[in-house]
């Protein structure tokens, strides 16, 4: 399950502290003095710290990370937010890619179904909440950089990266002179639900006969 247990009690200042993290320069470690520095004093906010770190802003030790320099640049700002919610909500975008666009109660129903009872109802409001807060202040305009783990492969799906060296490998040895060498080949193969052998020994056999 990907879904960050740390959450925020209160969300009506995190659009100002996201502002006052951009205009400000960067720390050694962000810390709760550092926080109070930028002029959020109330014990409400301090949970904004394990919020930047399930992001990617912050280390586990609170060291801003190069994430966190690059949320600096208000020009990327939003895309680079948007990016460390993909990552901290996976689960929920396997469930819908387009996550953010959903409301806090759908949001809510779907954390519940993804954490199987693990959190109070008042928790998944909140962790509910805060995934809706922070998407406010997200670009999701731009596909995601690289994919994700469940997005490069679906449940079920095998995934055959051909060797140089294997039988009916239709990658160019090293030697070869020709100038698709440098290809290689991926085959996803659904296989079906079966236990018997000779099903899955008749689809190897073919794919040995037709990728020599």
């Amino acid at each position: 399950m990907s879904l960050p247990t740390a959450y925020l009690t209160s969300f009506k200042n995190l659009p100002s502290i996201l502002a006052a993290i951009q205009a400000a320069q960067a720390p050694s470690r962000f810390t709760q003095k550092f926080l109070e520095g930028l002029g959020f004093a109330n014990s409400n906010d301090r949970a904004v710290i394990n919020v930047l770190k399930v992001l990617g802003l912050l280390s586990d030790a609170g060291v801003p990370t190069p994430r966190y320099h690059e949320y600096l640049d208000q020009t990327q700002s939003a895309l680079v937010l948007a990016e460390g919610i993909r990552e901290a909500y996976e689960d929920l975008f396997r469930i819908n890619r387009n996550a953010q666009t959903m409301t806090q109660a759908e949001v809510k129903n779907k954390m519940k179904t993804l954490s199987e009872g693990a959190f109070t109802d008042r928790v998944l409001t909140q962790m509910a909440g805060t995934f809706t807060a922070l998407v406010k202040a997200a670009d999701f305009s731009q596909a995601p950089s690289t994919p994700t783990a469940t997005e490069a492969k679906q449940d079920g799906a095998v995934d055959f990266a051909e060797d140089p060296g294997a039988e009916g490998s239709s990658r160019p040895s090293a030697g070869s002179t020709t100038p698709f060498a440098s290809l290689a080949y991926n085959i996803n193969i659904q296989l079906p639900e079966s236990r018997d052998p000779a099903v899955f020994n008749a689809i190897f056999k073919a794919l040995r006969e037709n990728f020599r």
